[in-house]
């Protein structure tokens, strides 16, 4: 009976790991430099983007803009599916593949610095860290989307481009957006485990696949179908400025899907392998 409640004493719910675990992510997470500095990448991306808009061509005549509307920097006026243009994902999406490259090095520096023998080797579980890792993240990603959308409306007020939008389906865009925070994060998080190291590698799979040019070539030789790019595109495209609560829930649902895939995939690949 002893033994049973000495056993049970020393191991921690998953409650109390987990919230461990994110207190000392969280806490180098926000102590870390790189933080800030991709947030304030986030902001000014838009800020160019929407400057762009009033730029001359090379003969002195105005060029065709880039917006005509702020809001199209957040988000496209309809989901895109397949190649459609450029200009249609010069928008908020661009905070996914910062974001991929930020998480690469902040995954990367707890292998750097021997923090992750560390960790392992004394009580924290495996699953427990892709878990935290891949919340820690996604709120990194999250903050990154709202100075984008901090900096997409100083820029517009600025260079005084249009603001109108209906307000709910700008809503449904912004909230899409951010909920894919936790699926990209967790996929982010899946490539820097398989590359650890890796650092280089893990940088660019990170690039590779936030920009989309996968399910864009795949597009290419299968046709364009709505479910290629809902899922396997993480549903970015579908969060557009004629979203409604439908498209939000698809997005919400993408997102806690690819968490639970990547994060499975993570911790089995963690526990088939060593610390280094």
């Amino acid at each position: 009976m002893q033994t049973a409640e000495k056993l049970q004493f020393e191991s921690p719910t998953f409650i109390k790991r987990i919230k461990g675990m994110l207190g000392v992510d969280f806490y180098r997470l926000f102590h870390t430099p790189l933080f800030y500095i991709f947030l304030g990448i986030a902001a000014i991306i838009p800020a160019m983007l929407i400057a762009m808009t009033g730029m001359s061509g090379p003969d002195g005549t105005a060029s065709e803009p880039l917006f005509t509307n702020v809001w199209q920097a957040i988000a496209a006026d309809s989901p895109i599916y397949g190649f459609e243009g450029i200009e249609k994902y010069a928008n908020m999406n661009m905070v996914f593949i910062f974001g991929g490259i930020m998480v690469s090095i902040f995954v990367g520096h707890d292998y750097k610095s021997g923090y992750v023998k560390q960790l392992f080797t004394t009580h924290a579980k495996k699953s427990d860290y892709m878990l935290s890792k891949s919340l820690t993240c996604a709120f990194a990603m999250a903050c990154m989307c709202l100075t984008y959308l901090f900096g997409a409306v100083v820029a517009g007020a600025l260079t005084q481009t249009s603001f109108s939008v209906n307000a709910g389906n700008l809503i449904c865009a912004i909230l899409g957006k951010l909920v894919m925070s936790l699926g990209w994060a967790s996929l982010y998080t899946f490539l820097n485990i398989i590359f650890r190291r890796y650092f280089g590698v893990s940088i660019f799979s990170s690039f590779f696949f936030g920009t989309g040019i996968l399910i864009i070539g795949v597009g290419a030789l299968v046709g364009n179908t709505p479910v290629l790019n809902i899922f396997l595109y993480g549903s970015s495209v579908f969060a557009c400025l004629s979203s409604n609560i439908v498209n939000l829930l698809v997005c919400l649902s993408v997102s806690v899907a690819w968490a639970a895939i990547y994060n499975l995939l993570g911790s089995y690949v963690l526990s088939k392998s060593d610390v280094y």
